[in-house]
């Protein structure tokens, strides 16, 4: 069992290839859709995951595992295919968001736990019959007045370890998320001693819940300044203190850490990657899982038109492309104008 999960969560981060999350619930896809001007319906987002997943270059040559939503899982194509098949057919394995999303905390005002683990056992087994091979859990993390406190880093993290039990118990690779929030007006450094509290905490518990780290992928932030703080680090800084963060805090047995994009642009995703692989000397194989930094523009030039989804696979591979040469230490400004224009 151990060397299944093993062997997935390499495959998962190695060779340059990331993530897609395509694991938007259908509220969040719907404000992605209300954006450009589609109903969000269940053909539309099926035409939409489909124009994806029908991206032979992306998929196959860039793109190692897709993030999926329950409904997206149980979806066929136009056609009759399930959607699932598609990923496989391109060498992509498919996974499964499965928590339900973080709540308030009791007695923790602004703060969040995430939900989701009862009954998680037996939806586990279902997405394995249905073809998942790893899931997702994010917890989130705020920073703000006085928050985050212990107890709430505390219940997140626990609640994280709890999932890749029962993820390991069932040969289905966790993807463990503990995401520091990018809103806000702390800086660098802030973030900085946030996340390493948080991740500290987290292998914490996943020692103690018995967690094979060597059959896991962490997806954790970038460390980067708040959105709204005056002085915005540069690409240099993010890179130099997001791999020393990730050097103290998070062991060589891990295989893979791809990482959440967190509302920062397409371009800045990806350049930071970059920056990160060019250190060298990592441990672990250092990768993307990117939502709307790989989707923005897809969903943008295809906007929910027949005639525009050659356009909206063009758009999806290209961002795809970008950040497999970024996993590679190989990105640059000009080959990102050169391959737009």
């Amino acid at each position: 069992m151990t060397e299944g999960l093993d062997a997935v969560a390499y495959r998962m981060c190695a060779g340059g290839k990331g993530l897609l999350a395509a694991d938007e619930s259908t509220s969040t896809i719907k404000k992605r859709f209300d954006a450009i001007g589609v109903e969000s319906t269940f053909e539309n987002r099926r035409d939409y995951r489909e124009m994806l997943f029908r991206s032979d270059e992306a998929m196959k040559d860039y793109i190692s595992g897709v993030i999926l939503f329950d409904e997206t899982i149980r979806q066929n194509a136009q056609d009759g295919t399930p959607l699932v098949k598609l990923i496989e057919a391109a060498g992509s394995i498919p996974g499964i968001k499965v928590d339900e999303g973080a709540k308030p905390q009791a007695g923790f005002p602004g703060e969040t736990v995430t939900e989701g683990l009862d009954g998680l056992d037996g939806r586990l087994k279902d997405y394995y019959a249905l073809g998942a091979r790893f899931a997702k859990w994010r917890a989130v993390i705020d920073i703000g007045a006085g928050i985050p406190s212990y107890g709430s880093i505390l219940a997140n993290a626990q609640a994280l370890a709890r999932y890749a039990a029962l993820c390991q118990a069932n040969d289905i690779v966790p993807i463990v998320e503990p995401e520091v929030l990018m809103d806000g007006a702390h800086d660098i450094d802030t973030c900085y001693h946030v996340t390493e509290w948080v991740l500290k905490e987290v292998f914490q518990q996943l020692y103690y819940s018995r967690i094979r780290l060597e059959g896991m992928v962490l997806k954790p932030n970038m460390v980067v300044s708040g959105m709204t703080c005056p002085r915005q680090a540069s690409v240099a800084e993010v890179a130099e203190k997001t791999v020393r963060l990730l050097k103290n805090c998070v062991p060589s047995a891990v295989p893979g850490i791809a990482f959440l994009s967190g509302g920062q642009s397409d371009e800045e995703a990806t350049a930071h990657l970059d920056a990160m692989i060019r250190h060298g000397g990592l441990p672990w194989n250092l990768t993307f899982s990117y939502g709307r930094a790989l989707q923005a523009a897809p969903q943008k030039a295809w906007s929910g038109k027949a005639e525009n989804v050659a356009a909206g696979q063009a758009a999806f591979t290209h961002r795809a492309r970008m950040n497999h040469l970024a996993a590679l230490g190989q990105w640059s400004e000009a080959i990102e104008q050169k391959q737009a224009a």
